[in-house]
C-alpha cells in the first residue's frame, strides 16, 4: 500500500475577507498560519514522514507547506513548485467580494461559477493588471497556457500532466509524498483519483489546513481516504 497526503493551504487574507482569489498571490491570515502549524503537528503526531513535497507558486500554499514541515522538523526535504498546481483562475471575479457578486448575479449563477466543472467565470482581457502574463513567475508560459478565465475541467487539464509526470513516478518509487495546493487544484486531483462525476465534484468541499490521506494500491487505485484531525 502507498500513501499520499493532500493538504489545502490555510485560510488566506482573502478567504477571511470572502473574496475570490484565484492566481492573486495573497498571504495567509493569522488563522491560516495556525491551521498550517496544526496540520504539521497532526502529521507529526500520527508518525508521518515525507521524502518529497509539491506545491504551487503561490505564497499561501508555499507557506502552508513550509510551516507544516517546520512543525515536523522536515523542512529539509526537496519541494517542487509548479504553476500547474495553482488555484483555478477566476478571471474577472478575482479580488471581488463573493456576497456582492451573489447580490449582483444571483446565488445560482455564482454557485455555477464556483463549482460547475464546465462553467467559466467572466474573463479578463490581456491588458488587465490581473493578467498573469504580466507576472515574471509565468514568463515561460505560452499565451495558450496563460488563462483569461478557467473552469474546473480546464484546471484538471493543466493539473493532470503534472500529476502524471512528477507525482505519480515519485509515489511509484515508494517515496512519501505531500501535495500542498488549493481548493480547486486539489478538487481536480480528487475528481480524477476518486472517479467522481461532474455532479459529485460540485458537492465536494475541502477544508483548509486539514491533511487528507489517500491509501493507494499498486496501480494507484484508491483503497480508502480520510482526514487527519
Amino acid at each position: 500500500m502507498k500513501k499520499l497526503v493532500l493538504l489545502r493551504h490555510g485560510e488566506s487574507l482573502w478567504n477571511e475577507e470572502n473574496r475570490f482569489t484565484g492566481w492573486t498571490d495573497v498571504d495567509l491570515c493569522e488563522k491560516g498560519i495556525q491551521e498550517a502549524n496544526h496540520a504539521g503537528q497532526t502529521l507529526k503526531r500520527n508518525g508521518y514522514f515525507f521524502d518529497l513535497g509539491f506545491t504551487s507558486v503561490l505564497k499561501r500554499a508555499i507557506k502552508t507547506l513550509n510551516l507544516a514541515l517546520e512543525e515536523m522538523d522536515q523542512l529539509w526535504i526537496p519541494v517542487q513548485k509548479s504553476w500547474r498546481l495553482n488555484e483555478r483562475f477566476y478571471g474577472a471575479l478575482q479580488g471581488l467580494n463573493k456576497d456582492e457578486i451573489v447580490a449582483q448575479y444571483g446565488a445560482e449563477q455564482v454557485h455555477k461559477w464556483r463549482r460547475d466543472p464546465l462553467e467559466h467565470p467572466p474573463a479578463i482581457t490581456r491588458d488587465d493588471d490581473r493578467y498573469p502574463g504580466k507576472d515574471p513567475r509565468y514568463s515561460a508560459l505560452t499565451e495558450r497556457e496563460l488563462p483569461l478565465t478557467e473552469n474546473l475541467s480546464e484546471t484538471m487539464t493543466r493539473v493532470l500532466p503534472f500529476w502524471n509526470e512528477f507525482i505519480v513516478p515519485a509515489i511509484q518509487k515508494n517515496q512519501r509524498v505531500i501535495v500542498c495546493a488549493h481548493g480547486n487544484s486539489l478538487r481536480a486531483l480528487i475528481q480524477y483519483i476518486d472517479h467522481l462525476t461532474d455532479e459529485e465534484v460540485t458537492k465536494l468541499d475541502i477544508p483548509t489546513g486539514t491533511p487528507l490521506v489517500y491509501e493507494l494500491g499498486e496501480g494507484l487505485e484508491r483503497i480508502q481516504h480520510y482526514y487527519l484531525e
